[in-house]
């Protein structure tokens, strides 16, 4: 069970660095919410074990979070 978490958590931190690549033309808040969204997977991941509802559901909150974020910049 902890090798799928750690996995998960490998898997979804690559996607990230790698989503991150194309965000050279983004600006301050779209980036915040994009790393809002990818750090939520990850989070939303590990604290489900993995369930794709934990990941999707982790990203959602954390793109919102980023969001707001992202207004006081």
């Amino acid at each position: 069970m902890k090798t799928n978490r750690k996995s998960l958590a490998n898997a979804v931190a690559m996607a990230v660095l790698l989503g991150m690549v194309g965000c050279a033309d983004m600006t301050t808040r779209q980036k915040d919410t994009a790393i809002g969204a990818g750090a939520g997977a990850l989070v939303g991941g590990v604290l489900t074990g993995g369930s794709t509802l934990g990941v999707v559901g982790g990203a959602a909150v954390g793109g919102v979070i980023g969001h707001e974020v992202g207004k006081n910049k």
